[in-house]
């Protein structure tokens, strides 16, 4: 790996455990809305189902959520939707390791993150991890006008870094916006297998497969 200067990495379900996150806030919403019932965990696990891994838009949840839930009095979705912004980045828990993992990589690399979302909910996250100053440069797909999987968004960290596919790695879970996202500009990749299955589709392959960060120590 002696070419490889940057490693760049996803925020949701790479660097923050997006799974935990979204189920902390959805206990918050919870014990927020839906205090008079007597029985909840029904509620929670299809508050997660209509969530879809966070790739529902968050507009359409609240909306679907309003129609289907048996809230006490209905709220407007405009409060529902600064509940959101609001308490889902409060609710932000990292991956195991990864802030570890990370400023061990920083001293042999520089380190980007490339993230698809709202420029206020992922800095909000980033900032509630504590964890901007771990990178040496931060794209928002809002802020950035481009998402993943498109390759403009990668070519903005290279253009960044002044560096060459070649030179860098990228890591991430999603195997379209990810994976082929980042291999469509040349850059070698690490799939992190959390909850997004593997596509046939797909025609790249990434150079390595992990289930957990701490596994980069030994492949970087």
């Amino acid at each position: 790996m002696d070419h490889i200067k940057a490693v760049i990495f996803d925020l949701d379900n790479t660097i923050l455990n997006r799974t935990m996150t979204f189920d902390v806030f959805t206990q918050s919403l919870i014990k927020t809305y839906f205090g008079h019932l007597e029985s909840t965990e029904d509620i929670s696990k299809r508050i997660i189902e209509l969530d879809q891994d966070g790739y529902k838009d968050k507009p359409l949840l609240f909306n679907e959520l309003l129609h289907e839930l048996p809230w006490a009095e209905h709220p407007p979705h405009e409060e529902l939707m600064e509940f959101y912004g609001r308490e889902y980045v409060r609710s932000s828990v990292l991956m195991e390791e990864a802030r570890e993992i990370v400023q061990h990589l920083r001293g042999k690399y520089r380190t980007g993150l490339i993230t698809n979302g709202q420029t206020d909910i992922q800095y909000g996250k980033i900032d509630q991890l504590g964890i901007r100053d771990d990178y040496d440069h931060i794209i928002v797909s809002e802020e950035a006008g481009v998402k993943k999987p498109d390759p403009r968004i990668f070519q903005l960290a290279l253009e960044h870094f002044g560096l060459t596919p070649k030179q860098c790695i990228y890591i991430g879970d999603h195997p379209v916006n990810d994976i082929q996202g980042a291999a469509s500009v040349g850059m070698s990749t690490i799939w992190m297998k959390v909850n997004q299955p593997w596509q046939d589709s797909i025609t790249t392959s990434p150079l390595h497969t992990i289930e957990h960060l701490s596994e980069l120590k030994e492949l970087l």
